[in-house]
């Protein structure tokens, strides 16, 4: 099996879900034994209301007096308010604590997404990353938010009323409870086919949520080709697989409910039946009989609830052994514990005998070595797969080499801080990002350190300023996802003065005015000489007609450089540049 199939495997969470779910509940240790103990004072009503009014029922046999009714109507009252006030105060502690923790578990999924390397984001959809931390985190709520506390307090009441029932007649108690092996196997069988129908209806949200995803953001693409038709056929398919799962899960719940009613309902005919017989041979008591069909009306609810909480509870469970999944996934590129941070990035580059593989198998990158200095302007060209973009993305250490060293001014970037030296690299690529929200916020990235004037000043520096000032809102003009309503141009224009605002060391170019029209490309090329003065500066492009004036072409070939030199010197060599060189030259004079 392949380097590859391996990563692409999804790996399983060794540890305990449950432990590690506890473990967020310690900082709230005193709001949960409140919660518990307010728990144990409902139960303890809920199993005084049936006996209240049976020593009622009987007093008033005994005496006929009336003021036994109103007394226990006064005692009553004051029962369902403390009930009323104690169940209040419980919801409350149990939403804020659990809605803390989903806070407290989503930020922390998040931030480790963030620390992720690129190599984990190539090789998982986005769209599984979204379910699980949306979807499967809000799994987690119903838990936090009840279901626990749920459990407990069925598991003390089905004890309170069993222990309740024993002592007031133990013989009508064990008839009450013949039906209980029955309630028992369905409970298994129950528990069991609802953790496989939330299982296959979980995976089937996650298929949905990853095509939904992708497909979206490539919709451009399946209307230029029109495929809407198939596309949707496939969305049909996965959408009715979901409806059949969660079908499925409803009619689980939907068959057992109604068998567990059924059975109450047996067994209270069975209770009322020979407890009749008892009243009238004057062997028990009509307030007893009483209590016992009150008590057996709650005695099957909390056996149903805890069944179908067991179930919530393993869905939970399988929800949180997913997001420890993500968040046992180690980081590849890892950072010292105490990484070096230099005073200042000048930018001096140097690669020694470096091989690389995204795979850890197929090398893209073979026995590579240059040194780039301070301020120097250098242009990697080459072929499509030639290794040209791995060597920047290996200078900002978004993955790691297998073999050899690569350094920053002297210094191994594997002891570097990630964010020193990603900070002070400005990278412009071909495909640029936008984010949603405003111009601004597009080339600050709400950065404290750069003020708005900064950005209006970078703005005009590459002359991005000439088309933000004419948006309706200017640099406050809302911005669509992708940055959808502008052109190539602007697009890439607005990366320039993101970078620039960011005063980076390192310039890192890949094919960075491909798509510019040539309008616009004359308004960033003396910008973009101003702006490479005095850093280091690594240019890929095709266009060999943009690079010509580098301080150094390095011509790369199947990962390896083959040649380096200026413009003139690699045309004097009649080699691989001059080859492409006059290909490009053909071409564009054909054209």
């Amino acid at each position: 099996m392949s380097a590859l199939t391996e990563e692409k495997k999804e790996s399983t969470y060794k540890g305990s879900a449950l432990l590690h779910l506890l473990g967020y509940m310690k900082p709230y240790r005193g709001w949960v034994a409140l919660c518990l103990g307010l728990v144990l004072a409902l139960t303890a009503i809920d199993l005084y209301r049936p006996k209240l009014i049976g020593d009622a029922v009987n007093l008033f046999r005994d005496k006929g007096d009336y003021s036994v009714i109103e007394e226990t109507a006064l005692k009553y009252t004051v029962v369902l308010v403390l009930g009323f006030v104690f169940n209040i105060a419980q919801t409350w502690i149990l939403q804020r604590t659990g809605q803390s923790i989903i806070l407290t578990v989503r930020k922390e999924l998040y931030a480790h997404i963030q620390s992720l390397s690129c190599r984990y984001f190539d090789l998982t959809p986005v769209g599984k990353l979204v379910t699980r931390v949306t979807n499967d985190v809000d799994a987690l709520d119903e838990m936090y938010s009840g279901i626990l506390v749920r459990l407990f307090r069925n598991i003390i009441m089905i004890i309170g009323l069993a222990s309740v029932m024993l002592i007031l007649d133990w013989k009508l108690a064990l008839v009450s409870f013949v039906l209980l092996p029955v309630v028992a196997v369905l409970t298994v069988v129950f528990r069991k086919i609802s953790r496989q129908t939330y299982r296959v209806a979980r995976s089937r949200l996650t298929d949905i949520n990853t095509f939904l995803s992708e497909n979206i953001s490539g919709m451009r693409i399946i209307q230029i080709f029109g495929r809407e038709s198939r596309k949707f056929e496939e969305f049909h398919e996965k959408n009715h697989s979901l409806y059949r799962a969660f079908f499925k899960e409803m009619m689980v719940f939907a068959v057992f409910r109604p068998i567990i009613f059924i059975l109450s309902i047996f067994s209270l005919m069975i209770v009322l039946g020979l407890g009749s017989r008892e009243v009238l041979g004057q062997t028990v008591s009509i307030g007893t009989l009483y209590m016992f069909t009150q008590y057996i009306k709650s005695f099957f609810e909390p056996i149903q609830e805890l069944a179908e909480q067991f179930s919530t509870l393993q869905s939970s469970l399988a929800s949180a052994e997913k997001i420890f999944t993500i968040m046992e996934e180690e980081p590849l590129v890892k950072e010292e514990e105490r990484p070096v941070v230099l005073p200042r990035i000048t930018g001096r580059i140097e690669f020694s005998h470096v091989w690389f593989a995204y795979d850890n198998e197929n090398y893209v990158l073979r026995d590579v070595s240059f040194v780039i200095e301070p301020g120097q302007k250098v242009a990697f060209v080459g072929a499509t797969g030639a290794g040209k973009s791995s060597i920047l993305n290996l200078i900002g250490r978004y993955y790691d080499i297998q073999r050899g060293n690569i350094y920053i001014d002297g210094v191994d970037i594997r002891r570097l801080s990630k964010k020193q030296l990603r900070g002070a690299i400005g990278q412009m690529q071909q495909d640029v990002f936008v984010f949603e929200g405003d111009v601004d916020y597009n080339i600050r990235l709400h950065s404290k350190n750069i003020s708005l004037e900064e950005a209006k000043s970078a703005a005009e520096y590459v002359n991005a300023s000439r088309f933000i000032e004419k948006l309706p809102g200017g640099y406050q003009e809302p911005v669509s996802e992708r940055g959808a309503t502008f052109s190539a141009g602007e697009r890439q224009l607005l990366s320039f003065a993101r970078t620039l605002a960011h005063r980076p060391s390192i310039l890192v170019m890949d094919e960075a005015t491909a798509n510019i029209d040539t309008e616009t490309e004359l308004l960033i090329q003396e910008a973009l000489e101003n702006l490479m003065q005095g850093r280091t500066t690594i240019m890929v492009a095709h266009r060999l007609s943009t690079i010509q004036h580098a301080d150094c072409i390095m011509v790369m070939h199947k990962g390896k450089i083959r040649e380096q030199g200026t413009h003139q010197e690699l045309l004097s060599r009649d080699g691989i540049y001059k080859k492409l060189y006059e290909l490009q030259i053909h071409h564009e004079a054909s054209a």
